[in-house]
Formats: structure tokens, C-alpha cells, sequence
């Protein structure tokens, strides 16, 4: 066959920024936004909004294509408008984790070079102590919140000089019919993550126009989300642009019910008044949603489908969560995939399981999304495939159309884990028979005692059935003899009538693991240290465990 070249009729780039215009047209009169008591928007007035936005931050602030405007908020309509409004202006969108502090924040603002600055009006002190640790600081707009109490203030006196903007002047003065710029090539950059940084100091992840449309048709198409489902923002926006569905709830005309604050009465509550059908979340969700006493008078009144990922859930927390009414979906990826690029398809033949079963099975991350090319388990060494037997452990290794364009400013970094055509995740893992992955564990949370390798996965699963347990993280202790054992930290559930002590809790490991996986040490927190995405800070227990020094020689098992 003759082989044709593209022309400009099919050469259009590939950008989620569109779907906002197709849904004020398609669903222009249905509610895209829904907060507190009384905001409520429709899609056309979301992509005026959007619109107006764009305009004023290219005419009010000469932003230029390619500069970096950064986003501290939590879920709130103007945090959702800013992941279209910054990229319609051609800037690079940066969101930064609002539970950072004021050091870590100017340090991410001085890496990304970023010009403006959104901030919820509750973050206003720590954006204008984080911009004074800065040479060049970025000009800051506040956003004010109706919706909360105290949340009208705009700045006061002492720091005016540095909040001279709101985000409703640029509202006001922004164009609704601004033409918005389009990118010039889909492998433009369009936004900016950085890494929670569980395992070393944080990266800045940059993904393209291209690689963003592919992750958010590739999550609406593997979760099977249908035309206007409505979606509780349980999942921060700010980490990893809450998975592409900002763009993917545009895509199908559905309802953003923003969420400032995770409650899980709140939560509960909210779910009954609009009808939720969909939301996301890491197992620290999931495992908070099931604790809660929930009122057996108001049961869900239909199931809510519950996406989850950050790290791999027991499936104890699975089997809670599910038996409440929620469907539980299960999946994979790194803010370096922009989103869920692995996911436990379900087959139907698992639904004749028995229950404890199909939580197993749920629990594994499963196989390639659509837009996955390939995924693979391999030897870091000779990235040779492991064998798929279950149990032969190796890196996990990804490549497909939503992988990272590499880390800001760190060619390093980007060649060491993008190479020989694959994403190196640093993620261990193993593949099953039936082609499905199972994560066991970050290449640095393995534990090898006595030559053998111990996953601190799998020894938390098990502490996690146990009922007392309301968190638990295993890692390496120092050893004289084995070089090093597990060591558990684990949280307990409020209102126990009595507390399990340190021997009962190796006892129960015992009956459940093999001898050289139990823990040999159990430390009792009241809460485990966490980024700031909500993962446990393994780095952080390593360090409590170092300085723990070797057990006594007379509890080795």
C-alpha cells in the first residue's frame, strides 16, 4: 500500500483541554460543580469560567507558553477550574501538596521557576512565608471560600504587598470568548507533579498534552465509567492531578462534588444527598470509610464504585469496604504514569468465589491498562523477565503512551529510570500464572534476613486482619545475627476494651507466616508517620528502627 503522510486535516495534537468545549456543548445546562450549600455550576458556566481565567492570566500577568504557574488548594471549584484555566493559557500547571511546609514549598517553587501562585485563602500564610524564601518569587492570587466560615478574608495588612490579586478579579476581568491556546505539539509539556518523595528527596514529573489524553480515556475506558456519573472528590486534586479525572468527568458531562475536608460521616452524608456513584482514594481511605460507624437506618442506597491505588491494599480492607456497598476497584501506577496504567480485571467466574477469596484475588494490581504497551517483571540487572510462577520477585518495568516525558531539570535521574525503552519503577513485584502482577514491596522495603527475602507487604496483610489493628507498616530492624528481621509499627483502633500486647501480636503473626517472616519487634504508635499524599513514611520507621539497635539475643525466633 502507498504510504500517506498525516496533513493538517489529522495533525490536530492531542489535548484533554478540548473536552471541557464539548462538554459546555453536549452537557451545557447539566451541573458540573457542586460545593457546600450553595455553589452549583453548570458545564457552560465551568468553561466560561475556565475561560475567563486563561484570558486574565495571560493579560493580567504576560504568562508566556511554557512558564510555570503552581496551585496550593484542596478540592474546591476553583482548584477543579485551574486544571483547564492554567493550561488554556499555554503555562504548565504545577499543583503542590498543601501539607507541606513552608521550607519544602519555596524549594519546589525556586526547582520549577513557577510565575504565579493560586492559593486557598486557609494556605495564605504558608505561601507568603514560603515566597520570601525566595529570589525571584512568583506573584500570588488568593482564592476565597464563600462556602466556609472565615474564608472571605483576602489578605491582611502585613502581607497585602503579596496578595494583591483574587481569583474573582481575574473573574471579572478575565474574556469568556478568549481564544485558548492550543498546544503546538502534543508533546508540549502541560503540567508539573513532583514525586511525595516516600523513598528520597521529591522529582518533578513532567507529562505532555499527549500523555495526559491517553491516561484520562484510558481510566474512563478501564473503570467503565459511563455518561454523566457523579464523582466525589475524595482524591486530592493536587496528587497527581487526581489521576486525570478533572479532565475525565469534562469528558462525560458529570458531577464534581468538590470536598475540602475528608470526613467520613461527611462523606457518608454527601453520598446520599447527590446520588455519588463514583470516587477515588489510597487504602488509607478505604480503611478509614469502613472504621466508620455507619447508620444501619441509612444504609448506601445504591453501590458506589470506589477506585483505589498508592499502595497495595490488605485484602481484609477490601472485604470491609465491599460488604458497606462499595465496589472496589483495584489498580497501579506513580505519579511518573500520570495515572493508573496497571488494574485487577475482574472476571466473572471470580464472582462464584468465596468471599475471602475474591478479596485475594482483588487485592493483586492485575494487568495493562488499554493504553498500556507492556508491563513486565524483570531482573534490575540483566532485565531479563522474571518467571511467572508467583513467587520469583523482580523490578517492575513499564512502557506505553502516558509514561513521564522525564524529571524536571534532571537528566540523572530521568536516564536512570527511563532506559533500554522502559520506565524503571523501582516498585518489586511478582507475575502470577494467570499474567497477573502482585506488588510485594519498593525495592527498599524488602528485608532480607538470613538470606531470605521478606515482603513487608505481605507480613502487613496479615496484621491487618487482625481486628485491633487500624494501621500497620513492617520494616527492616538491624540484627546481630540475621543481619536485619521485620520490625511492625502498628496503630491500634480507638475505643478497644483491651489493648493486645507486643508478644500477643508475634503470636498472631506466627500462627499466619512462616517463622522467618514474623516480626520480631512490635511497636505500638498512636499514628504512623505519612507523606504528604497520605503513604506511610517507611524512611521515617526505618530510621526509628535503626536506632532501636539489634534485639536482645534471647528473642531470636
Amino acid at each position: 500500500m502507498e504510504l500517506l503522510k498525516p496533513h493538517a486535516a489529522n495533525s490536530s495534537p492531542l489535548t484533554p483541554l478540548g473536552f471541557l468545549e464539548r462538554a459546555a456543548t453536549v452537557y451545557g445546562d447539566c451541573v458540573s460543580v457542586v460545593y457546600g450549600g450553595s455553589t452549583v455550576y453548570t458545564w457552560r458556566q465551568t468553561r466560561d469560567r475556565c475561560l475567563r481565567v486563561a484570558s486574565a492570566i495571560c493579560s493580567v500577568f504576560r504568562i508566556g507558553r511554557g512558564d510555570v504557574v503552581s496551585v496550593i488548594s484542596l478540592n474546591t471549584p476553583a482548584m477543579y477550574e485551574l486544571q483547564f484555566a492554567v493550561p488554556m493559557s499555554g503555562a504548565v500547571l504545577n499543583n503542590i501538596n498543601t501539607r507541606l511546609d513552608a521550607h519544602a514549598v519555596s524549594v519546589l517553587l525556586r526547582h520549577s521557576g513557577s510565575k504565579l501562585l493560586f492559593v486557598d485563602v486557609f494556605s495564605r500564610d504558608l505561601a507568603v512565608e514560603a515566597v520570601s524564601d525566595v529570589a525571584d518569587p512568583p506573584i500570588i492570587v488568593l482564592i476565597a471560600d464563600d462556602e466556609e466560615e472565615g474564608g472571605r478574608g483576602v489578605a491582611d495588612e502585613a502581607d497585602f504587598s503579596k496578595c494583591r490579586y483574587t481569583y474573582d478579579d481575574l473573574l471579572e476581568s478575565g474574556d469568556p470568548s478568549f481564544k485558548w491556546a492550543r498546544p503546538g505539539s502534543e508533546w508540549d509539556p502541560m503540567v508539573l507533579n513532583y514525586t511525595s518523595g516516600t523513598t528520597s528527596s521529591p522529582k518533578g514529573v513532567v507529562h505532555c498534552h499527549r500523555g495526559i489524553f491517553v491516561m484520562t480515556i484510558d481510566s474512563l475506558i478501564d473503570w467503565a465509567v459511563p455518561k454523566n456519573p457523579v464523582y466525589l472528590w475524595t482524591l486530592p486534586i493536587f496528587h497527581a492531578n487526581g489521576w486525570c479525572f478533572p479532565w475525565a468527568m469534562a469528558a462525560v458531562g458529570g458531577t464534581n462534588v468538590c470536598l475540602r475536608k475528608f470526613d467520613a460521616p461527611v462523606i457518608y452524608r454527601l453520598i446520599r444527598e447527590h446520588g455519588v456513584t463514583h470516587m477515588c482514594g489510597a487504602p488509607v481511605v478505604l480503611n478509614m470509610i469502613s472504621n466508620t460507624t455507619v447508620d444501619k437506618s441509612q444504609p448506601l442506597v445504591s453501590p458506589v464504585q470506589i477506585l483505589t491505588a498508592g499502595s497495595p491494599p490488605p485484602s481484609s480492607i477490601l472485604l470491609r469496604a465491599e460488604s458497606l456497598g462499595f465496589v472496589v476497584s483495584h489498580g497501579y501506577g506513580l505519579t511518573e504514569t500520570a495515572g493508573l496504567v496497571v488494574s485487577c480485571a475482574w472476571k466473572p467466574q471470580w464472582n462464584r468465589l468465596p468471599a475471602s477469596e475474591r478479596a485475594r484475588l482483588k487485592a493483586r494490581q492485575g494487568v495493562g491498562t488499554v493504553a498500556s504497551t507492556e508491563i513486565d517483571v524483570v531482573d534490575p540487572e540483566s532485565g531479563r523477565s522474571v518467571a511467572r510462577d508467583g513467587s520469583t520477585i523482580g523490578e517492575i518495568a513499564l512502557r506505553g503512551g502516558s509514561i513521564m516525558l522525564g524529571y524536571l531539570k534532571d537528566p540523572e535521574g530521568t536516564q536512570k529510570c527511563l532506559k533500554t525503552g522502559w520506565f524503571y519503577t523501582g516498585d518489586v513485584g511478582v507475575i502470577h500464572p494467570d499474567g497477573y502482577l502482585e506488588i510485594k514491596d519498593r525495592s527498599k522495603d524488602i528485608i532480607i534476613t538470613g538470606g531470605e527475602n521478606v515482603s513487608s507487604v505481605e507480613v502487613e496483610s496479615v496484621l491487618y486482619t487482625n481486628t485491633a489493628v487500624h494501621e500497620a507498616a513492617v520494616v527492616a530492624r538491624p540484627d546481630e545475627y540475621w543481619g536485619e528481621t521485620p520490625c511492625a509499627f502498628v496503630s491500634l483502633k480507638p475505643g478497644l476494651r483491651r489493648k493486645p500486647t507486643e508478644k500477643e501480636m508475634i503470636e498472631y503473626c506466627r500462627e499466619k507466616l512462616p517463622h522467618y517472616m514474623v516480626p520480631k519487634t512490635v511497636s505500638f504508635e498512636e499514628e504512623l508517620p505519612k507523606t504528604s499524599t497520605g503513604k506511610i513514611q517507611k524512611f521515617v520507621l526505618r530510621e526509628k528502627a535503626k536506632k532501636m539497635g539489634p534485639p536482645p539475643r534471647m528473642s531470636r525466633l
